[in-house]
């Protein structure tokens, strides 16, 4: 790709000189380290290191071209193009998707944003447009994959050149649809600018990254920017908002005119309005009422805000193309997703189920579901709530937490999820705070080694008694200092399980 054919998607692009004409570029990179000969790297300012201070080791490494914020900051030496925009991080988006060669504009494109549920939506939808046999991507938090096909991933929206190299090389392998999971600091950083979407998810807001965000307003500004800002300059038509109007921030969002509006939730007025009509700890059987008819589903998992999800997923089917009548039957067969509400297989009576749940929001509409289900089906099973929380992260849900597994619980093990950088005693005692000295002492139990605390509430456990394990949900390792170590919440469980059943 020659300089100019990159540079053109910007707006400030003007001088199309004999250098941008007969350049060709290598790649576009905004790592000095990774600098090579014939690259344009993006001098990105970021909230520990600006890369206009590194222009002089990108240059030396021989890059053709320099986009920046800052003229001045470019060494007088430099012969290459220089490209000054008002925001980098916005213009690298639309430069990674041009040196890409757009792939999201010859494929159904899926975002989900919103707290909790991004995941599930995702998987959901992935389940029954593979079912109609058209291959659907999923980028997000577990990991990114096609089929059989698994890329690992460290962010849930990965940076923008990272993000459309990993569009293209889907469309490439046969994606028909890629379904994402679209963060809200991917929304505030601008790497998900340059992505085309046919269908945009809404699930829910409650209190979750205010360590960066600092109030909800402004994380509910970056989760807007999707149904607006994205959406306006999407080249696809026609374009879709999903909303769940069951959620304040729902009912508060606003979106493009462009796009035709879709709510859903238990709010009769909703377009996609449900019923639960029946659960248990495996099964929700639930009236569907929709644009298209009304329908009864059967959803193989359990827990209400599954439910949220699934229909959803079925909105956002029906916006693609696919009737509820069709997605339904589609979804009777989904298994499910790793670490959300997730039973540990057993030959056992227990009841133990993994789930990702960290946040106060999460975690209670976790345990709201458990707490019905024990009604609904007239159990007398104690529940049990084993979770933490991690370091280095917003420390006011600490205590909020605790306050909700003890209104939902009947034991409670407190324990380390994640410490980083801090102590785990300390962040033990934060959570602590928010449980009375009474309650403490008739039901809570403190072990801050997260394995023992595992295997402390399973043999504390009558066998029809049920277990959350709860915030790691589908990870495989525990984050110490600032080191990963190999952990997994559901094979600990299920080791644990079968020693019982030896």
């Amino acid at each position: 790709m020659k300089l100019f054919e990159l540079l053109q998607v910007l707006p400030e692009f003007k001088n199309l000189s004999e250098y941008a004409r007969t350049t060709e570029v290598r790649s576009v990179t905004v790592s000095s380290q990774k600098a090579q000969l014939g690259d344009v790297f993006v001098a990105i300012r970021g909230a520990k290191e600006d890369g206009h201070d590194h222009l002089h080791e990108a240059i030396r490494k021989g890059v053709c071209a320099v986009v920046v914020e800052f003229a001045d900051k470019v060494p007088t030496s430099f012969s290459g193009f220089i490209q000054v925009v008002p925001n980098t991080r916005a213009a690298l988006d639309h430069l990674a998707s041009q040196y890409f060669e757009h792939p999201s504009k010859s494929m159904l494109m899926f975002g989900v944003t919103g707290t909790n549920g991004k995941t599930s939506t995702t998987y959901m939808l992935e389940h029954v447009f593979n079912q109609l046999k058209m291959p659907t991507g999923v980028l997000g938090t577990i990991n990114h994959h096609l089929l059989d096909k698994v890329w690992s991933t460290e962010m849930t929206t990965p940076g923008p050149i990272e993000l459309q190299s990993r569009l293209a090389e889907m469309k490439a392998e046969g994606a028909r649809l890629v379904a994402m999971e679209v963060s809200s600091h991917a929304l505030h950083q601008h790497r998900a600018d340059g992505v085309h979407f046919n269908t945009v998810l809404f699930t829910n807001l409650t209190r979750d990254h205010l360590d960066y965000h600092q109030t909800m307003k402004n994380y509910h500004s970056a989760k807007q920017r999707l149904f607006t800002d994205l959406l306006w300059s999407s080249r696809k038509q026609p374009l879709f908002a999903i909303v769940n109007i069951d959620d304040e921030y729902g009912r508060r969002m606003r979106v493009c005119s462009e796009a035709v509006i879709w709510t859903y939730g238990q709010d009769p007025k909703a377009d996609f309005s449900f019923e639960l009509l029946q659960m248990n700890f495996s099964r929700i059987v639930f009236k569907l009422k929709s644009p298209f008819g009304s329908f009864e589903g059967i959803l193989p998992l359990s827990g209400k805000h599954n439910l949220y999800n699934a229909v959803g997923a079925l909105a956002a089917a029906a916006s693609l193309g696919v009737p509820p009548v069709t997605a339904l039957e589609k979804l009777a067969t989904f298994k499910g997703v790793p670490g959300r509400l997730q039973q540990v297989e057993t030959q056992t009576r227990y009841h133990v189920f993994v789930d990702y749940a960290h946040t106060p929001d999460a975690l209670e509409n976790v345990l709201k579901s458990l707490v019905q289900v024990r009604k609904e089906t007239g159990s007398s099973a104690r529940i049990w709530t084993l979770f933490g929380c991690g370091g280095d992260r917003d420390k006011g849900k600490r205590p909020v937490m605790a306050q909700i597994a003890c209104l939902y619980s009947d034991q409670i093990i407190v324990t380390s999820d994640n410490p980083r950088t801090e102590e785990p005693a300390t962040i033990i005692a934060d959570i602590l705070v928010g449980i009375d000295k009474d309650t403490r002492a008739a039901k809570v139990r403190v072990e801050s080694d997260r394995r023992k605390a595992i295997e402390l509430a399973i043999l504390s456990m009558e066998p029809a008694d049920v277990l959350l394990i709860a915030g790691k949900g589908h990870e495989d390792y525990q984050i110490i200092g600032t080191e990963k170590h190999p952990f997994s919440d559901y094979l600990i469980a299920q080791e644990i399980l079968r020693g019982i059943k030896s």
